[in-house]
């Protein structure tokens, strides 16, 4: 739960995080009441959700999703998607790379001026391919994770955290303004695919 005022950094009154994407969906709505009654508020308080669109793992984004839009048409408050990265950056000060783990030894990143715009990306790339020219910081938990191949500072969050996700669009929530569209940024096939149709064998 993050509060936003006009001036002000966004104020952080409760948070419940996880990073088990395979236990994400049946955690997201009790950690939602949990930080409500922590917080001290109810879900008649809630006036607008900020949720992470990705890039990241399949089965996390949907569930993650799913919620919001649902909350967000229960409690018909706008539901504003963040790239997940952008939540990160805005957590930093100066350029930097924001980079989080794909899996299959690949990551999501994106790079960012030094007034937290972000100037490229994101996209889907192996470690060594990054271009690190002209950058000496990295963020994330992919950044942590390759420091070695990278050769960069690694500082600052390893995931979004609720004051990020809302700092990244807090210009639009302060504004009222209406919310893009709830799309997921997959940037490649989930690891898990439904199987094509069966094939037929004629005998001989």
């Amino acid at each position: 739960m993050v509060r936003l005022e006009a001036d002000l950094p966004p104020e952080t009154l409760a948070e419940r995080v996880t990073v088990d994407a395979k236990a994400h969906g049946e955690l997201l709505t009790p950690h939602v009441l949990d930080a409500l009654r922590e917080a001290g508020l109810s879900l008649a308080d809630v006036e607008a959700i900020a949720c992470g669109v990705g890039p990241g793992p399949f089965t996390g984004l949907r569930a993650g999703m799913v919620t919001a839009g649902a909350l967000g048409h229960a409690l018909d408050v706008p539901v504003y998607p963040v790239c997940s990265l952008d939540a990160i950056a805005a957590e930093l000060s100066g350029p930097a790379l924001v980079i989080t783990d794909a899996r299959r030894k690949e990551v999501y990143w994106a790079a960012y001026d030094a007034g937290g715009a972000r100037v490229s990306g994101p996209s889907v790339s192996r470690p060594a391919d990054l271009d690190t020219s002209g950058v000496t910081r990295a963020a994330g938990y992919g950044a942590r994770l390759y420091a070695d191949v990278l050769g960069l500072e690694v500082a600052g969050p390893e995931h979004p955290s609720p004051a990020g996700l809302v700092a990244a669009v807090a210009a639009e929530l302060l504004a009222g303004a209406t919310p893009g569209p709830l799309t997921p940024l997959y940037l490649r096939r989930p690891d898990a695919v439904e199987p094509g149709a069966r094939k037929r064998v004629t005998p001989q």
